[in-house]
């Protein structure tokens, strides 16, 4: 049972007792992320959280931080996304205060020194090299800026190697004070603590956050009149590609219809696409996945195959949407999937990191956090109709993308397949 409160800063506390683990995890999510920059800063949220582990006051640099934690067997590591950035500490359950501590630390006295930031310029931009480099990490983001083009919603999270160059000291304080506030901010504790104590500690340790209301988020907006394509040169003997539809934000009606519905195309390894696809030797990999943002949402396929093979696989993926929107899929399929989706959650919730994350992500969200049994009343809810309809709904031409990482340069060939 998530118990919800909020300090005077306005940040919003969700403690999680869990008497069946020896841990504790302490989180901290903002709510801003690569959706909140702009030209001039691309990429800073995902630097600022780099330099949020080089050193505060009383822990001056990147290693008094980490030896704390290490010489306990804790674990620790952040995160950014396009809407979210968070920091953690998972510890044993005797040394909760000291997650509290470091995590607090981290986010209200961080120095964010010149020197500090001078040197962790050659980390970020390695990191976003790595990240161009590698083919089965870009192509995602290649997909999203096909649907959000001229949006911060369609840049990658890591910058680029021009604003990772350029922004100073004063944008990183800019951007701190302007979404690092307390209306922003939600401080999730799951484990096993004293429940009697935990309240007075995170008071204690979080009672400085900044009071003053943040800047809205940008919003995104859904908007195509037909396929679209994006193509990216690149000498390879495996083409990684990324097609998909556009879908649904994170509170419509239907999102769970959707998550259901990418299971049954490509979200396991008895799925349809994994058995047409990898079990015919077209692919090493393949899975289909939903992703649900504030405003925007979409479905979306990834495979790596032979280039020869390329055109092949894509029609192959593009029949499988049609086919689900053409064809009631089976009362024994769906089961499967949902069966399959209650079971990752059930799994994932053992650790005191995972129960966190699942109360903070759902509260940073929209404010509510379901449990585990209304999440499964919604998914048992699903029927064959309301998938069809879904499938209907989405796989339509001027819904469908597709993005290309491999050795072609001419869009032709694709624009003949991309139909249902």
């Amino acid at each position: 049972m998530h118990k919800k409160s909020k300090l005077n800063s306005g940040a919003r506390v969700i403690l999680a007792p869990m008497k069946s683990t020896k841990t504790v995890t302490v989180l901290v999510i903002v709510k801003t992320g690569s959706k909140n920059e702009n030209e001039k800063n691309r990429g800073i949220s995902h630097f600022l959280e780099h330099l949020f582990f080089k050193g505060t006051k009383k822990r001056p640099t990147k290693l008094d931080i980490s030896k704390e934690l290490d010489s306990v067997g804790g674990s620790f590591n952040a995160f950014t996304g396009k809407e979210q950035t968070g920091f953690y500490a998972k510890v044993g359950k005797k040394h909760c205060d000291l997650a509290m501590d470091v995590i607090s630390d981290m986010l209200l006295n961080s120095k964010f020194a010149v020197k500090d930031i001078e040197s962790e310029r050659g980390t970020v931009i390695e990191e976003l090299n790595m990240f161009l480099d590698n083919p089965i990490m870009r192509i995602p983001f290649l997909f999203e800026e096909i649907l959000y083009p001229n949006h911060s919603m369609g840049w990658d999270i890591s910058g680029t190697k021009k604003t990772m160059n350029s922004v100073k000291r004063k944008d990183f304080i800019a951007y701190y004070k302007k979404y690092y506030t307390g209306d922003n901010i939600v401080i999730a504790v799951a484990g096993n603590f004293n429940e009697k104590t935990i309240k007075n500690r995170i008071n204690q340790y979080f009672s400085l956050i900044n009071k003053a209301r943040s800047k809205k988020q940008i919003r995104a907006f859904d908007k195509q009149d037909k396929p679209n394509i994006l193509l990216q040169y690149k000498k390879t003997d495996q083409t990684h590609l990324c097609l998909g539809v556009r879908g649904y934000n994170e509170t419509h009606k239907d999102r769970y219809i959707l998550s259901i519905l990418s299971i049954i195309l490509g979200g396991n390894m008895s799925s349809r696409l994994h058995m047409s696809v990898v079990e015919k030797g077209l692919a090493y990999y393949i899975y289909t996945s939903s992703e649900s943002y504030k405003d925007v949402g979409y479905l979306a396929t990834q495979t790596g195959v032979n280039n020869e093979k390329c055109l092949d696989a894509i029609k192959i993926i593009i029949n499988e949407y049609k086919k689900a929107g053409k064809e009631k899929i089976s009362g024994e399929e769906i089961k499967r999937a949902k069966d399959y989706l209650k079971g990752k959650m059930m799994i994932a919730l053992e650790s005191s990191d995972s129960v966190a994350s699942f109360a903070a992500n759902q509260e940073i969200a929209t404010g509510k956090i379901l449990t585990l049994e209304e999440k499964f009343a919604r998914i048992d809810k699903v029927t064959a109709i309301d998938l069809q309809r879904v499938a209907q709904d989405i796989f339509v031409d001027n819904k469908l993308n597709l993005a290309l990482i491999g050795p072609f340069k001419d869009k032709g060939k694709f624009k003949k397949i991309l139909s249902f």
